[in-house]
């Protein structure tokens, strides 16, 4: 079956200018360029731009994509390839004694899964090769590793024990995976000091991937955590992606040139490195991570228990609310930026789309004690919004050369960011066509071939002749984000067609049952 595409605008994914043409696709790749031969169908494509599939460096998506056929979050926003295992803890590589604290710490992110039959990254993929709506580019997640091999404690890895983590990574590369993904401020990667991490990278560069660490802060001390991960990489020789790469909270107001300045020194110096960033002010975590680490040592079990623990709970008080909780990234808790977005509890559904402040006020009660009983009551199952981010540092770390595009969007929860939804859409629509921080072509580009690059993707990312047809199209005057912070489940406006490996996901507008999407080892 073949398709001919007439009359669109054609942005391929270079950041060259965007030029009127036709495409034909055939056997799932683009095989002509400029004026179509006759096809099986047509789509007239006049106004509508025609790019790349969209690639999303920072996705959750890590059970929905084995798990929802539709998987409408992602293909409404023209999304056909993501980025999963970020942030050091995912389901892969897995055992029996680290599946069910998995199960619990991730509840948050992915929900609460019924079974997860495989144990291996290669496993895994298996899994996703049965069929998805997109494809999938799959991180070891160091955490994971860690805490097959060390456990949740916060202590040195020995020598044999870095020896059997680097295997580990090592069979997830072989097996599939395209780099290493950390979650420095959660448990327990968090605990890996810079020369484990330095290891554990060498292997990744050995296999010529890419290392995605969640640094240390974005808040106090970000700068600093930021130069740790450039020192990771050049002391490891591993390509660097500093993902979501924000400057959140007061103390960073203005402050995104030193981190720009710290990127361009590392080009200069030769380093690998590119960054990507969602197009929102709020973060979105559990509310669990904002407790310090070291009360989450040892487990969702051990947490729980210190929140029942006065002595415990006084020294969880005192880093929240004096010293800086290295969990909410060495500041103070701000309980009014700290919105419930998803609980597991059903009995704390009402409290979804209020602050922890708000909940304090209306209860009469201190906003600690709203935070610890949210806590215990949803067995550290809810998520949250954060609401630290600052428009010019967004902007500004949005138009630097090595910035690409990714969602960082959970799934979950009653009213979870609108990133989920809403990420490809918001770039092309707000920060392009209404602020015009960035220019079209140059837009796509950040969301298609660079990304492409950066994963090693040589025959996807560009639209050329014998390119995979992983497309898009989307009306360039009307597309925008259909999901609000009220509403985040609303699919995109103005992407009618999406298509990945040849077949449509999305057409004129709706969901086809196609489940093209494989493993992208």
């Amino acid at each position: 079956m073949s398709t001919a595409i007439r009359g669109a605008t054609i942005v391929d994914g270079t950041g060259a200018p965007g030029y009127r043409a036709d495409a034909l696709i055939e056997g799932g790749r683009i095989t002509e360029l400029g004026s179509t031969a006759t096809a099986t169908h047509t789509i007239e494509a006049d106004g509508l731009v025609l790019a790349p599939g969209f690639i999303d460096m920072h996705a959750h998506s890590d059970l929905a994509v084995v798990a929802d056929p539709e998987h409408l979050a992602k293909t409404t926003q023209g999304v056909t390839t993501e980025v999963v295992g970020q942030d050091g803890l995912s389901y892969a590589p897995i055992d029996d004694t680290t599946l069910p604290i998995l199960r619990e710490q991730l509840a948050g992110w992915n929900g609460v899964p019924d079974e997860i039959p495989w144990r291996t990254v290669g496993g895994y993929l298996d899994v996703v090769d049965r069929g998805a709506a997109v494809n999938v580019v799959y991180l070891v997640p160091q955490g994971s590793v860690r805490m097959m091999v060390v456990g949740t404690e916060d202590r040195p890895a020995t020598p044999d024990e870095v020896r059997r983590m680097a295997a580990l990574v090592g069979e997830g590369l072989d097996e599939g995976a395209a780099g290493m993904s950390s979650g420095l401020t959660y448990v327990p990667g968090m605990f890996a000091d810079t020369d484990e991490l330095v290891a554990l990278c060498r292997v990744v560069a050995e296999h010529g991937g890419f290392y995605a660490p969640h640094q240390r802060s974005y808040g106090k001390g970000a700068i600093e955590a930021y130069a740790e991960m450039v020192e990771v990489a050049r002391r490891s020789g591993v390509a660097l992606h500093l993902t979501h790469a924000t400057m959140n909270f007061s103390v960073n107001r203005g402050r995104a040139g030193e981190l720009l300045a710290l990127v361009d020194a590392a080009l200069g110096d030769g380093l690998d490195v590119t960054l990507d960033t969602y197009p929102y002010l709020p973060g979105s975590t559990t509310l669990a991570a904002v407790l310090p680490s070291w009360s989450a040592t040892g487990g969702p079990a051990a947490t729980l228990a210190r929140l029942e623990d006065p002595g415990a709970l006084a020294r969880i008080r005192e880093n929240l609310e004096v010293t800086g909780s290295d969990g909410c990234h060495g500041v103070v808790a701000e309980w009014d930026t700290l919105q419930i977005s998803g609980v597991r509890n059903p009995e704390l559904s009402a409290l979804v789309g209020a602050t922890i402040a708000a909940v304090a006020a209306e209860s009469g009660r201190e906003a600690f004690e709203v935070f610890v009983d949210v806590l215990r009551r949803d067995r550290l199952g809810t998520t949250i919004l954060q609401h630290v981010g600052h428009e010019p540092n967004v902007r500004e770390i949005m138009r630097h050369p090595k910035h690409l595009a990714g969602s960082d969007g959970l799934l979950v929860g009653g009213r979870p960011h609108p990133r989920a939804w809403g990420t490809f859409p918001r770039y092309l629509g707000h920060y392009v066509r209404e602020e015009r921080v960035l220019g079209l072509e140059e837009c796509v580009a950040r969301m298609t071939g660079r990304p492409a690059a950066r994963l090693g993707l040589a025959d996807r990312g560009v639209l050329r002749v014998g390119a995979v047809a992983d497309l898009v199209l989307f009306d360039p005057s009307t597309v925008a984000a259909g999901a609000t912070f009220e509403d985040p489940r609303r699919p995109a406006v103005g992407i009618p067609y999406v298509f990945v490996d040849g077949q449509r996901v999305i057409d004129d507008g709706r969901r086809t049952s196609a489940r093209p999407g494989r493993s992208l080892r």
